[in-house]
């Protein structure tokens, strides 16, 4: 029986995945073609060549996370909710501590990191709005805990309860 070819799709979230465990090291054709038990073909298939497929993948990344950011604006709930939530989305991209050891050696990764960064700052500071906290030094606070949180692996699990802290400390002085 045949398998089935894998799409540009598959190999994209093949690669955010492996990008979360092993770096960038890992988006080539080599080791995602025996992650995915395929040959190096279906890669140059779907894909000029490894910069075209990072290409594709930084594109991808940066569309789902800011389609997260439109479908958390949408959703209904307190601002209290929407600042939790906003946390959540921000933890749950696993790739993004790989993506900002990435950026350090490649601009075109660090220019999509800077826009998406960019939009989840200004996504924080229209939340921070809604609570009477103006400065947007507030914002950049809150979402350096976030990053830097995944980024030093202190978080074991609970780095949403350490952003949860601050923004408590945040809506008492606000």
């Amino acid at each position: 029986m045949a398998k089935t070819p894998l799409s540009p799709a598959a190999w994209i979230d093949a690669g955010l995945d492996q990008l979360a465990k092993l770096g960038p090291q890992a988006l080539r054709a080599e080791p995602l073609s025996r992650h995915l038990k395929t040959s190096k073909g279906s890669f140059y298939w779907h894909f000029k060549d490894v910069p075209a497929f990072q290409a594709a993948l930084l594109e991808e990344w940066k569309a789902r996370t800011m389609a997260t950011l439109a479908e958390d604006d949408a959703m209904d709930g307190s601002s209290t909710d929407k600042l939790i939530r906003f946390g959540q989305s921000v933890q749950a991209d696993v790739a993004g501590p790989a993506l900002r050891a990435w950026a350090q050696a490649d601009a075109s990764v660090a220019k999509v990191l800077a826009q998406v960064d960019a939009a989840r700052i200004a996504r924080l500071t229209d939340l921070m709005r809604t609570i009477g906290i103006k400065n947007e030094d507030f914002s950049k606070a809150a979402f350096g805990t976030l990053i830097g949180l995944q980024q030093t692996h202190l978080d074991d699990g609970d780095g949403l309860v350490a952003y949860a802290a601050l923004i408590d400390v945040v809506l008492a002085n606000a």
